[in-house]
């Protein structure tokens, strides 16, 4: 900050509440990419099937799908990185395969910190909230590969800002100096 506005909260605020003001205002475009996919289930538990467009509303989720209302994963995410090395075991794989809501190119699950925003073309916005769940039980890919990738690299989101998303549609992965990445698992 400079000038006047500076001088004065100087005079008013310590150095080090100075310092974490500023950098929790300076936000970065870390990755862009695109939505592959947009998939919907009316049951938890299985697969989801791609659809043409879907409805993200505020602090809920996927409009349609059966994962919406949850607190914390109202929305998932894989990336197609993460759906290609399981493709090398089982080429079938699609997208919606893994229970996700949004499969997305451009991008790895390691650009994604908790807390970082999702700015979507269309212009809602979701914030990861967790990286990583357990394997439910009975788990159709693990029992068919032996293994399963979102224990490890599915994103999981809340939806800040409702709107609508397609396939082609373009984000943008926004985070802040002081976000790390942790990886949360519930």
């Amino acid at each position: 900050m400079t000038g006047c506005l500076s001088k004065m909260l100087d005079s008013f605020l310590p150095p080090a509440i100075m310092g974490r003001m500023v950098t929790r205002q300076q936000n970065t475009v870390v990755k862009r990419g695109h939505v592959v996919a947009v998939c919907l289930s009316e049951r938890k538990g299985t697969t989801k099937r791609p659809s043409p467009s879907g409805r993200l509303v505020e602090n809920v989720g996927l409009e349609g799908d059966a994962h919406a209302g949850s607190p914390v994963r109202q929305v998932s995410l894989l990336c197609v990185s993460s759906l290609e090395k399981m493709r090398a075991k089982a080429p079938q794989l699609a997208p919606g395969d893994f229970a996700e809501n949004l499969t997305i190119d451009g991008c790895h699950s390691g650009d994604f910190p908790l807390g970082a925003t999702v700015r979507l073309q269309r212009g809602a916005m979701l914030q990861i909230a967790q990286i990583g769940k357990a394997c439910h039980a009975g788990c159709a890919i693990r029992e068919l590969i032996g293994d399963c990738i979102m224990p490890r690299e599915g994103l999981f989101a809340r939806v800040v800002k409702g709107g609508e998303v397609r396939p082609g549609d373009e984000f943008e992965v926004i985070t802040r100096e002081d976000q790390g990445r942790r990886v949360g698992r519930q």
